[in-house]
């Protein structure tokens, strides 16, 4: 039931980690903060499809 999911920054578009969801139990895309090289911060990332 688990599936690779691509996490894509809010800010910049860039695809910057991949990482596995139980879609049983998150059927909703998933929204974390990670840190984005690119600004060398925390940003909101979302999964894409």
């Amino acid at each position: 039931m688990r599936v690779q999911v691509i996490l894509e920054c809010t800010e910049t578009g860039d695809r910057n980690y991949i990482t596995t969801k139980n879609k049983r139990t998150n059927p909703e895309r998933i929204e974390v903060k990670k840190y984005s090289p690119r600004l060398r911060r925390h940003t909101l990332h979302r999964e894409t499809k």
